[in-house]
């Protein structure tokens, strides 16, 4: 079974897609972290760390369930020809670890995708030539910045994900903030890319934020300021980090992270 995280009505379910090496060095992808930020983000999450030094990255996204329905938060990697094949370790295992919560595709009835990176988006769109929606009883929702952004973050994923999504009519386009039919918000997260987006849940003063690329490595939420080199805004990411690390709204802040090794982390 999933490790799974319950507050309120809902409960958020870490899905397993992969797990892999980095496809650069850690040094360049932050580039001015310094030794002893090194030092502490391997000890808070010595996971990430290889035995021959590179980046280790766990790759996953998450269902958010209630009585209202079921969101996936990202669709990961795919399958073995999907658009992360050149870098990524496919194929992916979503489906078995949908399965194994219980959850069929047919279920799911929003799919946000937090932005158009490849590993993000594996499982959105199946099936090559004939390309098909993996979930299709499903609203997927992007940032309208986001897709206005596509030629330079990733204009393969216009043919693979983006038309055969219009083609069915399943693609939702968002303007900043907003409030899901089954109680969720989305929430404008812009700096990894122009159309980020996150997803918190909320139930009192407990507060989940499934971050997406918001945070990637351990060094980003011990020291939010140090740049990532693969954002494409590093003032912007910074002040989206800061916003979501610090939110007046929740006593207790637990966030659900893509890609370190824990899924679930409390701040």
């Amino acid at each position: 079974m999933p490790h799974s995280l319950q507050v309120g009505p809902y409960t958020v379910i870490a899905l397993a897609d992969g797990a892999g090496p980095f496809f650069a060095p850690r040094s360049e992808a932050f580039p001015d972290a310094t030794t002893e930020q090194w030092a502490a983000a391997d000890q808070f999450d010595p996971g990430a760390l290889g035995t021959d030094g590179r980046w280790l990255l766990q790759f996953r996204a998450f269902a958010i369930r209630s009585d209202q329905g079921v969101t996936l938060v990202d669709t990961g990697i795919g399958p073995a020809d999907s658009p992360a094949a050149s870098w990524a370790p496919v194929p992916g295992v979503l489906p078995a670890s949908l399965a194994a919560a219980g959850i069929e595709p047919s279920d799911v009835d929003t799919v946000v995708l937090t932005h158009l990176h490849t590993d993000h988006v594996g499982w959105a769109v199946v099936g090559g030539e004939q390309a098909r929606p993996f979930f299709p009883n499903a609203q997927y929702l992007l940032q309208q910045a986001e897709l206005d952004a596509l030629e330079e973050v990733n204009p393969q994923l216009r043919s693979k994900v983006i038309e055969p999504l219009c083609k069915t009519d399943q693609l939702r386009l968002l303007d900043g903030d907003t409030l899901l039919r089954s109680g969720e918000r989305v929430f404008a997260t812009p700096g990894h890319t122009p159309g980020h987006q996150s997803v918190l849940v909320a139930s009192g003063r407990e507060l989940v934020a499934v971050t997406g690329d918001l945070l990637v490595h351990a060094m980003q939420l011990l020291h939010p300021e140090v740049a990532y080199a693969h954002e494409m805004d590093h003032e912007q990411a910074r002040t989206s980090r800061q916003r979501v690390l610090h939110s007046p709204a929740a006593d207790t802040l637990y966030l659900a992270t893509p890609h370190l090794t824990e899924p679930f982390i409390v701040h």
